[in-house]
């Protein structure tokens, strides 16, 4: 479905164009666009083999089965069906480090190999499972010791007190997950209690464990 709609928007782009005898334009836009996609993407494959790579130090050397062990009860809560050894669990944790200390290139090589952990769970891949969207909503919202994004940002727009905003991204983020974790909760609630009752599709939608 995603295919057809940035077929549609290509098209339709080019047609506004046509129409508004901008086709030079908009061939442009599209040939700088793949040209900084293909930066984009250059750019981000050494810091994915990077922090992949160190990942798998840290999964051989102990250190991510510790920290798992570590946040287990808080974990088993949010990822009930997640098995207690699983790297899924490993990589989950070790990206929502990574967001928490603000090092957003090193989440998001993190956050991929989490989701591909958690696809490995699923048995109609076609569907999210409950973990996915839970690590999705916490991923979104992630907490941010020092948002050094956005304090680059308003250093360079001239701000006297570019890090004066960190309390107030705290609190936001905080409220953004805790709500994002009831809403997952909550609706992962009425969607099972759906596919299980007797006029749903009599199948469960999530596989327990």
């Amino acid at each position: 479905m995603l295919n057809y709609i940035w077929m549609g928007l290509m098209l339709i782009g080019f047609a506004v164009g046509i129409i508004n005898g901008r086709i030079d334009q908009v061939t442009k836009a599209a040939m700088d666009s793949a040209q900084s996609a293909v930066t984009v993407c250059i750019g981000l494959l050494g810091v994915m083999c990077l922090w992949t790579g160190l990942m798998k130090v840290a999964e051989k050397s102990g250190l991510v089965t510790g920290i798992s062990r570590f946040v287990r009860p808080v974990m088993t809560f949010l990822y009930p069906d997640i098995p207690r050894d699983h790297p899924a669990l490993g990589a989950i944790v070790m990206n929502l480090v990574a967001n928490f200390l603000g090092l957003g290139n090193a989440a998001t090589p993190l956050g991929i190999k989490a989701m591909n952990e958690l696809q490995s769970l699923n048995r109609d891949k076609k569907t999210a499972t409950d973990s996915m969207c839970m690590f999705l909503v916490m991923n979104t919202a992630a907490i941010q010791l020092v948002p050094a994004t956005i304090i680059a940002l308003r250093t360079s727009e001239g701000s006297k007190k570019p890090a004066e905003i960190i309390v107030c991204i705290w609190i936001a983020s905080v409220c953004a997950t805790i709500m994002g974790i009831i809403a997952a909760k909550l609706l992962s609630k009425v969607w099972n209690e759906g596919q299980t009752e007797p006029g749903g599709s009599g199948k469960a939608a999530k596989h327990k464990r």
